[in-house]
Order: C-alpha cells, then structure tokens, then sequence
C-alpha cells in the first residue's frame, strides 16, 4: 500500500482478494452448510450497511463482506437465527457503524460480534476449523503482505511467539490453526491495529503472548474462543503501543538533540 491511488474501498477489496485462499478452502470444508451461512452473514450485515446508508447518508463499504466472512468462520456454530442476528447486529453497528463506517471504528467489528456472541451465549459450540484451513493462512498472508493491506511485521511478530511457544508448550495443532485465521482475520485488521512501525512489532507480539497464556491458564476453553478472546485485548491495547512507540521516539529524538 505504497503506490498508486488509494482509498477506503481498494483497502477493503484488496482484503477480500487476499482472503480467497481461505474462503475456498473453508467452503470446500463445509460444503453447503459453510455457503448458506456464509449468505446469511452476508445478508444481515449488507442490510445494516443499507439502513444506515438510508438514515444517515453513510456510503455502504466492502469491508462489511470482509467482517461477514470473519464472522460465518469464527461465531459459534450452534446458534438460533435470533441469537446470531443479534450478535450480528451489535457488531456490526456497535463495532463499526455508529462510528461512522469502517476507517473510523476502534475494534474490528467482527471481533466485537464474535466476542458478545462467545460471552452472551456460553452455551454456544466453538467451531473446530479444519487443518487445512491454517495452511491457507500463509496465502493469506503473502498476499496481504505484498498489497501492503496487512503488515507483515504483526504477522511476523505473532509467529515468533508461537513458534516460540510449539517449541516450550507443545501447543497442539487446533491452537495453532485458530490462533493462524484469527491473526489474518482479526488482527490483522489495518483500521484496529497498531499504525507505528514499533507499536505493530508489540501489538503482534502481544496477541501472540495472549494466545500463549490462554492455552495454558484458560481451562477448558475452545481454541477459537481463546484466541478471539486475545484478539479483543491485543486491539484494545492497540492505541496504548503506538502511544508508547510515540513516546520512546520522541524520547530517542531529544536525546539527539
């Protein structure tokens, strides 16, 4: 994202782009049932967009596709039609809309509606996401990386956590693999996560040292539910590490004089 004309949309249709292994991959998992729900999702979040485009002269943007994807893969699989519409709704309005559309929102949207839905419905069943759907991350990734829609450094910064902790822990191959899509899906997010070049190295470590301590203190707890739960607080803390970044560069200016 260092050439050319850009915007908001080319930002979120270069993400669409850059999430197609994945989507694939995940169709091809779930076959009919993954593609109604992927609509459904689609659907609910498309209409959110429409009625405040109609309320409040707000442009409808692509990104609301992408937090619809993040959502079919990563909600809880067991829900009714109201429960998931109410999840659906609280983040994509709460999380994004009432603040203006995507480019102006704190927290990735999906995250917020995953999160209310994990925390609302406790009873609710994780979504065991497939192998293959981790070793489509590594194309999401690259292709995030060249077009500059996703920092490599959060990514790399991320990895070196867990790879740190396969090596001491041991971490078992469906942390890993949740822990992978939501890093590409959530974290990633350019809007919600850090925008300085040491406050990204610390938010993609931090998010990895969450995904750490959860696999290990959290009993019981689903790998996609754990590693949401890290992506929530890794984006919250967000505008604490760029402040820090900020600081110690200004710090390091003076110094020179």
């Amino acid at each position: 994202m260092t050439r050319g004309l850009w915007d908001r949309e080319t930002v979120a249709l270069m993400l669409l782009a850059a999430a197609m292994p994945l989507v694939v991959t995940w169709l091809l998992a779930t076959g009919t049932a993954g593609l109604v729900r992927l609509i459904f999702v689609l659907v609910a979040a498309g209409l959110w967009h429409l009625a405040f485009m109609l309320a409040r002269a707000q442009p409808p943007s692509f990104s609301g596709a992408f937090t619809a994807l993040a959502i079919t893969v990563l909600a809880p699989v067991d829900l009714g039609l109201v429960p998931m519409l109410l999840g659906i709704s609280f983040g994509v309005v709460a999380g994004e809309l009432a603040f203006g559309g995507w480019g102006r929102n704190v927290v990735n949207p999906a995250t917020v509606a995953i999160t209310f839905l994990g925390f609302g419905f406790p009873a609710a069943s994780w979504p065991d996401l497939p192998v293959q759907l981790g070793w489509s991350v590594a194309a999401v990734a690259a292709i995030g990386g060249v077009t500059g829609v996703m920092s490599w450094r959060v990514v790399a910064a991320a990895a070196v956590v867990l790879a740190a902790g396969c090596w001491g822990l041991a971490l078992e191959m469906p942390v890993l693999t949740a822990a992978a899509v939501v890093l590409v899906l959530l974290v990633c997010d350019p809007v919600a996560s850090a925008g300085t070049t040491l406050g990204r190295w610390l938010y993609g470590l931090l998010y990895g040292a969450l995904v750490l301590l959860f696999a290990v203190g959290w009993d019981g707890a689903p790998p996609v539910q754990a590693a949401v739960s890290a992506a929530l607080i890794a984006s919250l803390a967000a505008p604490l590490l760029d402040e820090i970044a900020i600081s110690l560069w200004l710090a390091w200016r003076k110094r020179l004089g």
